[in-house]
């Protein structure tokens, strides 16, 4: 069953003899899906580094998701504004420019030692990110046969599955020092001695945030030198039509908005929580825990090219349906299992993870037409779920004594809501 990005009235401006010009631009898409996975990803290591570096709680460090995905919720709106007026290309080297503003900030956020500057940074990072995705998700699945849509958008989605496996080996080697202290031995140092601590600690973020930062300024001009095709969706009379309110009558969007809400915030509870799950649950020191969240990383990208394949021969509803179950399954084994046990079906649950947000979004704007940019908005505006959930998870962690595997309990009930959408949620109603 294949789901198709646009309905057949809507006329998409390419034929099947120019699928060929669409194969630099797609590639260079691609490259975006990789780097804003790069920026989620490093937000995994910076969460248990920072909660060093400004000595803070599990709930305190969670406001690095909170800052990024709070901008996604923020700025879908405006990002699906600037998609409409500007189009793709606008779109895109816009975002890159907004992704390398905040990726610079590191430096003064680490020299003066502010969480709250750490805090700004990554939400203009999450603002630069959220109009990267608003158009390059759509763009990728358009840029091509409508029938293979879904197949495109996980293809490049894989992409930002390497760098879940990348970002934590260039965290664990620059970032992470591999030093910890208990509360005892921070209160037995010197006030000097502690201050060295944190600062060292906190400095060893710039190096990868400007070379980052610079990648993203390069790609920026490289894509405004490059000519990319302006895919231009419009009704059959020739006038581009949809609105944001209006795309909500389609009853498979809604949904998808709400599974995409549930994934993205199981997602980043699972991530977010890794390092210092495999230092607990295990028993890991922090760059072994570092070294197993990359092979979390190996397995979702894993699982983005297997999904890819599978996905030519089963339903993608069908397929995301099966990978809830499953995540499911793994979570309680997480929240009850003991040991290493506990760190491997964390690691599995990457891969079963691998297809779901592609597969959500396409079947989400699956024959919308005209809805499809402000439909894509709705989408993105969902990840917000990435701002709220590891908050509570972290909230739901701190009551409990600290104990991490509680916590697990909270992408368990995301994994059933998906399941739902995968079996019920994403059929289309027709009228």
């Amino acid at each position: 069953m294949n789901h198709n990005a646009a309905a057949p009235e809507v006329i998409v401006q390419a034929s099947h003899s120019a699928v060929k010009k669409y194969s630099v631009p797609f590639i260079l898409v691609v490259s975006l899906f990789f780097l804003w996975g790069m920026a989620h990803n490093l937000d995994s290591v910076l969460i248990p580094h920072l909660k060093k570096a400004c000595d803070l709680n599990n709930r305190q460090s969670t406001l690095i998701d909170t800052s990024v995905f709070l901008a996604y919720f923020l700025m879908a709106i405006p990002a699906g504004m600037i998609l409409k007026k500007w189009g793709y290309k606008a779109s895109m080297i816009t975002g890159l420019l907004v992704f390398a503003t905040g990726a610079f900030l590191f430096v003064p956020a680490a020299n003066q030692l502010s969480y709250i500057t750490f805090l700004i940074a990554l939400f203009i990072i999450g603002c630069g990110l959220t109009i990267l995705e608003t158009s390059a998700n759509p763009y990728a699945a358009v840029l091509g046969d409508p029938a293979k849509a879904t197949s495109r958008l996980n293809l490049a989605a894989s992409f930002n599955g390497l760098a879940a496996m990348v970002a934590p080996f260039i965290g664990s080697m620059f970032i992470l020092s591999g030093k910890s202290h208990t509360k005892e031995e921070l209160a037995a140092m010197t006030e000097l001695g502690r201050s060295s601590y944190f600062i060292e600690e906190a400095a060893s973020v710039k190096m990868p945030y400007i070379i980052l930062g610079t990648i993203l300024i390069v790609i920026a001009i490289l894509f405004y030198f490059i000519n990319l095709p302006e895919i231009k969706t419009k009704s059959t009379d020739g006038v581009a039509k949809g609105s944001f309110f209006g795309a909500l009558r389609h009853r498979h969007l809604r949904w998808a908005v709400v599974a995409q809400f549930f994934y993205v915030g199981a997602q980043v509870c699972v991530t977010s929580f890794f390092i210092r799950m495999a230092q607990q649950g295990a028993g890991f020191d922090e760059k072994t825990a570092a070294y197993y969240l990359a092979v979390y990383g190996f397995l979702f990208t894993v699982g983005r090219f297997a999904g890819t394949a599978i996905l030519q021969f089963i339903a993608s509803s069908k397929l995301l349906s099966i990978y809830a179950f499953i995540s499911v399954f793994l979570c309680l084994i997480a929240i009850f299992g003991k040991g290493s046990y506990v760190v491997y079906a964390l690691g599995a649950i990457g891969f079963f993870m691998s297809i779901m947000f592609p597969t959500i979004f396409a079947l989400g704007i699956d024959g919308i037409g005209e809805d499809t940019k402000p439909g894509s908005s709705w989408l993105i505006m969902s990840i917000v779920g990435g701002a709220i959930l590891p908050y509570g998870m972290g909230t739901l962690i701190d009551l409990n004594g600290d104990q991490i595997q509680i916590g697990y309990s909270i992408p368990l009930v995301c994994f059933l809501i998906i399941l739902f959408f995968g079996l019920k949620g994403y059929k289309v109603a027709h009228r």
